[in-house]
């Protein structure tokens, strides 16, 4: 390995075809580049897309009421109903899987907007009733103030937390906590502002959002006993799918609907949305890991046959060596070591031209919504290149063997 003498025959080999050496070893640059950009590309927009995930409960889902499709207990298909106060006690009490249940209301229905107003500035935005318990749910923090508390609910205050951009719209620069805004004619004082944690929007834009008490706002705007929706968190190792099911059950014989009634109840669950995402991204890194090495593959084969050349026009010199007592190790450790050198400097020139574009990338997308950090770990880096090697040692060992086939005196007669 660290004979002179035989890294300049190597660096001979190697400057006499200078075209043909830069061109064996492009190939196995481009397939070890392919890879490290195809696997950075894929990281990238896995942080971004899982990434939206950041602050949400990922073992969650959201449940709520249609219209009946199937006749049952003497009432007609088609019929409208809504869950009430008493459901959610039902719930908490029979679904032993449950670790958070929280009613919600919203007014105006889904994605309906409000005007709210600060002295003379009105804006539209969302206004939610809830639980304290939503924050577990919810992709939100708290740069000043605080949420909803216990005794918001059980003293029915008429307390709001205001998203960012409600206090842009309505306060610009002022302080907006301890202020009040107008709600369809009801006043709210504002306890806190909340901010969004990730770039995903799971329903309305979580800036544009206003929480006020559950309590209060059945209240305040005329829904008394009724519930929008319910968000539902499963305990830790418990599918919130199953959790899913045994509240629909439950719900079912609650309001009189056919248990096999699939349409009576609306449903999203985050859960499995997450798996399916994440399991999109394992087999975009197995599609790169499959193009990667066979196009790396495909340069290393080009390499052996680069070499297998290289033996046949050196047939004669191969003889010599042997016929003044060259060992068949001396002659394989020389060819392996040329293959070895020319996919080490190949690969390494490639993983940098690879690692470079990344930067690139990272440094043009900034923070991007829909692509964020490309790159890859040291750990991946060290496998490709651990294969990488292997392959050229594969790659000299084969032409090796055939060098070693020759007979010294076949050899010596060869022109």
């Amino acid at each position: 390995m660290f004979d002179s003498d035989r890294w300049g025959e190597i660096w001979n080999t190697l400057s006499r075809n200078k075209l043909r050496s830069f061109l064996t070893m492009f190939g196995v640059g481009w397939g070890i580049f392919m890879l490290v950009v195809m696997l950075g590309m894929g990281n990238g927009l896995k942080n971004a897309v899982l990434g939206g995930f950041e602050g949400f409960a990922t073992n969650s889902a959201f449940l709520w009421t249609m219209p009946t499709t199937k006749p049952y207990a003497g009432f007609q298909k088609g019929r409208r109903f809504n869950f009430d106060n008493e459901d959610a006690g039902i719930i908490r009490r029979n679904v032993p899987g449950i670790e958070v249940c929280s009613p919600q209301l919203q007014l105006g229905g889904w994605q309906g907007g409000n005007n709210v107003s600060y002295g003379s500035r009105i804006g539209a935005f969302s206004i939610y009733g809830c639980e304290p318990e939503v924050i577990q749910v919810e992709a939100i923090r708290l740069p000043r103030g605080r949420f909803l508390n216990k005794a918001d609910l059980l003293q029915e205050r008429k307390v709001a937390v205001i998203g960012l951009e409600v206090v842009e719209q309505l306060f610009g620069q002022e302080d907006p906590i301890g202020k009040h805004i107008k709600v369809s004619g009801v006043y709210f004082q504002v306890v806190g502002v909340s901010k969004r944690k990730s770039s995903a929007e799971m329903g309305d834009n979580p800036d544009a959002k206003i929480y006020v008490p559950f309590t209060t706002f059945q209240k305040a705007f005329n829904s008394l006993n009724e519930v929008h929706w319910f968000t539902l968190v499963a305990k830790p190792g418990v599918e919130v799918a199953e959790v899913e099911r045994q509240v629909r059950q439950l719900m079912a014989r609650k309001h009189r609907v056919d248990p096999t009634d699939e349409s009576a109840f609306g449903s999203w669950n985050m859960q499995e949305f997450y798996q399916m995402m994440n399991g999109l991204f394992i087999g975009i890194g197995g599609l790169s890991w499959f193009v990667g090495i066979c196009t790396l593959l495909a340069g290393v084969i080009g390499i052996g046959n680069i070499m297998l050349v290289s033996i046949q026009e050196r047939t004669k010199e191969i003889g010599i060596r042997r016929s003044i007592g060259a060992t068949p190790r001396a002659i394989t450790g020389q060819i392996v070591q040329e293959a070895l050198t020319l996919t080490f400097i190949a690969g390494y020139m490639g993983l940098l031209a690879g690692v470079g574009v990344l930067e690139a990338v990272r440094s043009v997308a900034g923070e991007a919504d829909f692509f964020k950090n490309p790159g890859v770990d040291l750990s991946v880096a060290l496998v490709a290149f651990a294969v990488l090697i292997a392959s050229g040692l594969l790659a000299g060992l084969l032409p090796a063997r055939r060098a070693l086939a020759i007979k010294a005196v076949d050899a010596l007669r060869a022109e």
